[in-house]
């Protein structure tokens, strides 16, 4: 209640100085928050963006098993989101990409990528389901609205944010590049995203230490660098603690209760196997540098 009244607060004080007023009270959250870009343009936003990443990523994954196999676990989840989200209209849809990187995020308009390097570090559907929910909550939670707000608000002013087509908001997101730098969301975004997550994974019955596990991943990956999705997604220790905590406590009742799943079964079958028969992802950033950086070796060489 403290946090709806603070966010409130400053929804008014910001619609007093401006003369008119963005905020709006999301129903998956309950919190108040400043959000200019609508449902159409969020839509629009994902539609026109989305076919950059997929390329950047090294296109989808080439095995319809393992991409219908993430879409159909990402459809299960999305079912249960727009009970209490409002978010019935979005054309959501899920990526797998052929991305050596470790890496997971949303675009605006219900558009959900994950890599097949952060497919290969699982061992369970439950961590595959908290990553797709976390990312979803992202969208619910309309985290990538409020940023493009505030940016566009600092960058043309009111008058024009208002007016923004919807050419202006993509140029705003900034592309590929910019969209990365978009997507680095603060730490009440993370913990919101957390909280949704693993509202949505249990509620589809899966155990919420898929989460835990996962959390671990990456706490364990980072030491070696390249794990992209730290570098969007900050994960304190902190972070890891408040998750454990929930779950010996809000969600103690899914322990030990064969109604909630890890899966183990189903991802071996469909994602692990079929992953080791493919032939290495198409984009892997660490060899593309490691081979630039011995082509501008052997060029300075040969200036010599």
């Amino acid at each position: 209640m403290a946090k709806t009244m603070i966010g409130l607060m400053k929804c008014a004080v910001l619609a007093a100085a401006i003369s008119m007023t963005g905020c709006q009270t999301n129903t998956a959250t309950g919190r108040s928050q400043l959000n200019m870009l609508s449902t159409g343009e969020e839509i629009s936003i994902g539609n026109q963006t989305a076919p950059q990443y997929v390329e950047q990523f090294g296109g989808e994954v080439d095995d319809p098993v393992i991409r219908e196999y993430v879409a159909d676990l990402g459809s299960r989840l999305t079912s249960t989101v727009v009970v209490d989200s409002g978010r019935q209209s979005l054309p959501w849809e899920f990526f797998t990409v052929d991305s050596k990187m470790i890496n997971a995020f949303a675009l605006p308009g219900g558009k959900i990528f994950i890599t097949r390097g952060l497919l290969e570090k699982m061992d369970n559907e439950a961590q595959l389901v908290s990553v797709l929910g976390h990312e979803i909550g992202h969208v619910t939670g309309k985290h990538i609205g409020e940023q493009l707000t505030q940016q566009m608000l600092l960058q043309v002013g009111l008058g024009a944010a208002a007016a923004a087509t919807d050419s202006e908001w993509v140029a705003v997101m900034g592309g590929v590049a910019g969209g990365f730098a978009m997507l680095k969301f603060s730490r009440s975004h993370e913990t919101e995203s957390d909280d949704l997550g693993l509202r949505y994974m249990t509620s589809v019955g899966y155990d919420p230490m898929g989460m835990l596990q996962v959390m671990e991943i990456f706490k364990a990956e980072s030491g070696g660098g390249g794990v992209e999705f730290l570098q969007t997604h900050p994960l304190p220790q902190t972070r890891i603690d408040r998750i454990r905590r929930l779950i010996g406590t809000r969600y103690a009742h899914t322990q030990n209760n064969s109604e909630f799943t890890l899966g183990e079964a189903s991802f071996l079958t469909n994602v692990t196997e079929r992953l080791e028969a493919l032939p290495p992802a198409r984009h892997d950033p660490a060899a593309e540098a490691a081979e630039a950086g011995a082509g501008n070796a052997a060029r300075g060489g040969g200036g010599r």
